[in-house]
Formats: structure tokens, sequence, C-alpha cells
């Protein structure tokens, strides 16, 4: 027996009640038009009606309303396709409905063809907002509007690559609807900042007066290797995800994943390709005014504000430090409130008609008929024994003292006779704490209880409720291993390409800052409210389940892209000076302005996404977006300095022990680029 799909057709009048005729001929011609679309769409044997069974709970209490629960037939991928020949019907019966009659529909199909359609809209609206804002800034940042077209066409590009591989993946491995929003979103924040960085550089080297060849190889052997090692650090990240054994992390790892290779790919192979094509003309359709102040800079030379900022923090360390670690420790106090949880259906605008039909069956019914708990039963089905004990089970449930079981749907039976599906609706959401409490008598007494022990049948529970118990104890137990694994592989990454002990740990911790915070706004805003009367967000009881492990994967490969190209100029500086605050200085400097940019970038590309109606989404968006924002600027222009200066030449400590390691560096001295004589 696949496991079932549940919608619920309801029919609702204002006029009449189930005892008058007009609306018992509107419900039988509507069941008629839904058991005319055969057994390949509906289990026929699930479908009745109230005119037909009498059954006290098909019908509201002020009866002016009543339900036709109806099993898929197929699995959920089945249902998902056929279940638009059910809203058909529907939409013929309400155009034809006497006055005062409504028919809604809703259950676990609709309902996943709305969260489709609403984060399809998440998409347009992320590009709507998030593009034009990123090419703003890049026109700032290059000065030019061909330099500043050319990363949002490799984003694009990364991203189509991406949807094509999740596609083939997709044939093999079923992946959450949500992997489509996760490669817009990632791919257009890191195919962006990848290019950028890259561009950046080869400019840089032209402005040095290197031929357009010789700049590209240099780009190639710094920022390039910087972009390499950012987007292994991602990956290693990401991968933790892909360890949790569940669908919606395991999808959403693989699509964040596919998308970064796909962007790190593109600049490394397309970009030098494109660089070489166009040249000095990527600086076509240039703006005055910030092509002047570009060439005005020099790096070589100290001045700027970020050159003034960083000898202020670094004046005064200890004192910055303090300060501003202070207040990213305020900032993360909320997460202990955090409340996770599944939001659901209830979080679709009002408009959808999954939540229209949800409404009204939980104002008027329960909307336990929508996500039942699945009771299989293995065994002789037909003997006495088994006979006995279902029926002992189904006296049980109806007189649990809480009252959360509804009335069992008809029993499905396989041709063997070996294997039975009891569908019994539970009290209230899915995900609500009695839903979860009933299920717990259900596994753990009740069953028990009728069948013995031995059982005289084995029995599963399954269903919406069991689901989400089950995500929550293994999200809860993934903690143990997946922060271990995020944790030791970006350690390792980091003592490998800067040959040093310390810079790991601290990149770690000042990590691990940057994401308790964004957890602490995440819950200020969405768990409190705080701004709610703006009318951004959405102010939700509960963080989405998920949202937790999916930011700290993220965020910490993410903000390992900053670190890598912050202290792969800093360590290149140290390595030609040994000069640690001038290193330090130089590192801020000639990062500060492509740091932020950069920055700003994924903020504005996150929280375009954000803007989309499904509460989820605005999470995960806003708590990316917070926390690099956070990242770039207290982490990366305040701590980093700070605690640089404080460890001075310690920094770059590697035990003797630990000499073997390979000597594996992002940014490789000027003399080793070998001169080419032409373009």
């Amino acid at each position: 027996l696949p496991i079932s799909t549940n919608e619920v057709v309801i029919v609702q009048s204002d006029t009449s009640t189930v005892d008058d005729a007009e609306f018992e001929a509107f419900v039988t011609d509507l069941y008629g038009k839904l058991v005319a679309l055969g057994p390949d769409i509906i289990r026929l044997n699930t479908l009745t009606n109230y005119y037909q069974s009498r059954d006290p709970f098909t019908v509201s209490q002020d009866r002016n309303a009543t339900i036709m629960p109806i099993v898929m037939a197929g699995d959920f991928d089945d249902a998902t396709s056929n279940v638009d020949d059910i809203i058909k019907v529907v939409d013929a019966a309400n155009e034809d409905a006497p006055a005062g009659f409504k028919v809604f529909i809703t259950g676990q199909a609709v309902i996943g063809n709305d969260f489709q359609t609403a984060g399809q809209e998440g998409i347009e609206k992320g590009e709507k907002f998030g593009v034009p804002i990123a090419f703003i800034i890049l026109i700032l940042v290059f000065g030019a509007v061909v330099a500043a077209l050319i990363p949002i066409a490799l984003a694009f590009i990364s991203i189509i690559v991406a949807l094509g591989a999740a596609a083939l993946v997709g044939q093999l491995f079923a992946l959450s609807f949500f992997v489509t929003n996760i490669i817009f979103m990632i791919g257009l924040a890191v195919g962006i900042d990848y290019s950028l960085f890259i561009i950046a550089r080869y400019r840089e080297e032209r402005g040095r007066g290197l031929e357009k060849t010789d700049a590209i190889v240099r780009a190639g052997a710094t920022a390039s290797r910087a972009v390499l090692v950012s987007g292994l650090a991602v990956v290693l990240a990401l991968v933790g995800m892909v360890l949790v054994p569940f669908n919606i992390y395991i999808g959403l790892g693989i699509g964040a994943i596919l998308v970064v290779v796909a962007s790190v790919m593109a600049a490394l192979t397309l970009l030098p390709a494109v660089l070489s094509l166009l040249g000095d003309r990527i600086n076509r359709l240039s703006i005055p005014l910030v092509h002047k102040a570009h060439a005005r800079f020099d790096e070589t030379r100290p001045g700027g504000f970020w050159d003034w900022i960083s000898h202020k923090v670094m004046r005064r360390p200890v004192v910055s430090l303090v300060l501003a670690g202070g207040l990213l420790l305020v900032a993360a106090i909320p997460v202990l409130d955090l409340s996770t949880g599944f939001a659901g259906v209830s979080t679709l605008p009002d408009d959808f008609r999954s939540r229209q039909g949800f409404d009204i069956l939980d104002e008027k019914f329960s909307a336990g008929n929508v996500t039942p708990v699945e009771i299989v039963i293995e065994g002789q089905i037909d003997s006495q024994p088994v006979q006995a004990a279902i029926e002992a089970l189904k006296t049980k449930m109806a007189s649990d003292p809480e009252g959360a079981f509804g009335q069992p749907h008809p029993p499905e039976i396989n041709e063997a006779g070996t294997l039975q599906l009891l569908s019994v609706p539970v009290a209230g959401d899915s995900a609500n704490v009695g839903a979860k409490k009933a299920i717990r008598r259900l596994h753990d007494e009740y069953i028990p209880e009728v069948f013995g022990d031995p059982p005289v049948a084995r029995v599963y529970v399954t269903g919406e409720t069991a689901y989400t118990m089950a995500f929550f104890d293994t999200a809860k137990k993934s903690v143990f291993y997946v922060f271990p694994f995020v944790l030791g592989m970006s350690f390792i990454l980091l003592m490998v390409v800067f040959r040093s002990i310390i810079v790991p740990i601290k990149a770690i911790i000042l990590n691990l800052l940057s994401v308790g915070a964004s957890y602490g706004l995440l819950v200020l805003v969405f768990q409190k409210g705080v701004g709610e009367e703006l009318g951004i967000f959405k102010q939700s009881d509960i963080i989405e389940a998920w949202i937790p492990l999916f930011l700290f994967s993220i965020l910490f490969g993410l903000s390992m892209d900053y670190h890598v190209f912050l202290l792969s100029r800093i360590r290149e500086h140290y390595d030609q000076t040994k000069d640690n605050a001038g290193s330090v200085a130089f590192g801020i400097r000639t990062t500060g302005r492509l740091i932020t940019g950069a920055a700003l970038i994924m903020v504005a590309v996150f929280w375009g996404f954000a803007a989309g109606d499904i509460v989820g989404l605005q999470q995960m968006g806003f708590g990316l977006g917070v926390a690099i924002l956070l990242d770039a600027t207290i982490v990366r222009m305040v701590l980093v300095p700070a605690e640089m200066k404080l460890f001075g030449k310690w920094n770059w400590y590697l035990p003797s022990f630990l000499n073997w390691l390979p000597d594996i560096r992002v940014e490789v001295k000027r003399e080793e680029t070998a001169p080419v004589s032409s373009d």
C-alpha cells in the first residue's frame, strides 16, 4: 500500500443545512462527478459522503457544512499531479452552485502545490528586488556598467547549470520543492561575489601596468585561488546538511552544493575567457565620478576610510574586542527562547485555496482530517485475533481521555490480505503539543495493550505528526555530529591554507558569534514580533524546524568566504614585510570596499527572497542577510583587526610537529608569476 495522500472537499451553505433537499442534491451531484474521475485519480473505496454513511463526523455542529474525505490514488507524486483534476471539479461546482453554496478543497497535495506556487512567487520577488540592487552595488564597486553586468550574467549561467544538475539528481532522489529557491538565492549571492573578487583583482593588476594576459594570470594565481578555497569551505560546510537523514536537509544541501560548485567553475573557467575577450572593454560605459574615485585609489599607500578604521581599532584592540564581541553576545541572548516547529498551511496567504479550505475545516471540523495518523497493520488481517485487536484499538482511540482521535476512515486492505491501512483524524494541527502527546499514547500505550506481547500483528505508526516527531528527534541528534563535522572541516581547511592553528580557532569563534547573533535576531523579529508593525515580516510563534541547522551550515560556509579573502591579503603582505599591524591595515584597506560590496549584494539577494509569502523563506532570507551583514561589518572590520593586533606574530603559529602539512597558499608571491610577452 502506498502511503495515502489525504484531501478533503468541503461543501458549505449560508442558506441551507445538510437536512435540506437542495443541500443533498448538490452534494450528491458533486460526489458523482468526483467518482467519475476514476480509480486512477481517487481510491474510490475511501470516497463517501454524509448521505451514504450518515457518519456524524462528516457534518459540522451547525449542520451547514459537510466534508467528503478523499484518499488519492498512487503515491504523493501521483497525487500532486492528479489533484488538479479534483480542483477542476471543485471550481466547476463553484461556478454552477446555487446561491449561498461554496465548495472548498484542502489537503496534502493541494497544500504542496500552493507552497510550490508561493515559492515560485518568492523567486520572482527575490529576482526583482535582489538583482537590481546587486547591479547598482556592482556599478558603485566597479564604476562601469559592463564590468557590473559580467558577474550577474555568470551567476545566472551557474544557476541554470545547477538547476539542470538538480533535475538529473531528482531522477534518482526526491528533492524538496524549496531546492529551486535555494539554488536561485545561493547562486545569485556566491555567483556574483566570486566574479566580483576576480574581476577586481584583474583590474587592480591592469592598473599596475601588467599586460592583459599577465593580469589574468595574476588574478588567477591570487583571487581565483581564494575563490577555490572559499568555494571548498562552503561545500564542506554544506556537506554537514547532507549528513542529516531527512529529505529537506539532503535536498537543500545538494541544491546549494551544486550551485556553489557551478559558481566556482564558472569563475575559474568562463570568467578568464570573458576577460580575455573583453580586456579593457570591461570598463566601457563607465560612471565618471565613481570611475575617477577608483582611478585615484592606490592600495600601496595608506589612506581612506578602511585604512582609518583599521588603525582606530588596532590602537585600542581590547576595547574594540570587548565592545564588538559584547554587542554580538547581547544580540544572541534571545536565542535562549528559540522554539522550533512547522508552521504549515496556516502561514500561506489568505487567497490560496488550500489556506481557505484549511481554515473552514479547522473552524467547523478538525484539521486532523487532512493529516490523520496512519496506522499500518501487518499480519493475517482477516484472522480473528487481528480483527479483535483492530476493533479494540478503535475503541481505545474513541475513548481517549483527551478526545484526540476522530472517526476512523474506511480501512484499506491489500489484495493479499496481509496489510491494512487505518487512517484516523487527530484533533488540531499536526504539529501541536496535543497531537504529539496523542501519537505517543497511541504508540506507547494503546497499541502494545491491544496487540499483546508477542503481538498478534506488527503495527507501524506514521503520518504527518509522527513524521514531525521523528524530524525533531533526528534534528536534535544531528547537532552532535553536524556541528563537529562543519567545525572540524573548517579548521582543517584553514589550518592547511594559512599554515596556522591560531587562525582557524579564531575564525571558528568569530563565526559562531555571528551565527549566534543571527539566531537571536531571528527569534527577536519573528517569534517576539519586534518590528511587526512595519508589515515586512510575519510574526510566528515558532522558527521553522529546519532553519537552525540549515543556517548554521550555510552561514559557516559563506562566512569563510570573507575570512579567506581578507586573511589571504593580510598573509600576502605579512610574508613580504613581517609587519603585523601594517599587514592587517593593508588587508582591510584592499578588501574593505570589495567585502562590503559583496556583503551588501548577498544581503540584497537574501532579503529579496525574504519578501516572499512563505514564512519559512522569510526566516531563512532574513537570518542569512543579517548574519552576512554582521559578519562583513562588526566581525571582519572590527573583531578581526583587533584580535590580529593582539596576537601579533602568533597569528601564524604552527606547531613543529605539523610542519609536514603541504604549503598551500591562497596568495602566491608576485615574483612567482611568469612574465608573458604579449596578449
